[in-house]
């Protein structure tokens, strides 16, 4: 890893292991486990439902830590799949609702 170093202000490189990576994220891995769970009990059984079917798809840079896929299918109990060109995929749909503003309006309800 390259970058400054926050004591003396000079560029520096260091060597980081597996390990230290993997407990550096531990915590908001742990994190988005849990937001997950959270937001699978607070899902209407009509959606849950249709998740149980479909399974639920990681999008954006996170989705490309490895084995988070694997994690969160084994805690949730449910298929989890990347999805594809998971760093655009948001935006990109994103900017369809924004062509179809009826349907923007029909999904978030009144205001």
């Amino acid at each position: 890893m390259k970058g400054r170093d926050l004591a003396d202000g000079i560029p520096k490189t260091i060597v980081l292991t597996e390990d230290e990576i993997r407990e550096a994220l531990r915590e908001p891995v742990t994190t988005i486990v849990e937001t997950v769970r959270t937001c699978l009990e607070r899902t209407p059984p009509e959606l849950a439902a249709d998740i149980v079917d479909t399974g639920i798809v990681i999008t954006g840079g996170g989705s490309l830590l490895r084995g988070l896929d694997r994690l969160l299918g084994q805690e949730m109990r449910l298929p989890v799949k990347i999805a594809p060109d998971p760093m655009s995929c948001v935006v990109l749909g994103l900017g369809r609702v924004l062509d179809e503003l009826d349907l923007l309006k029909r999904v978030a309800g009144p205001a």
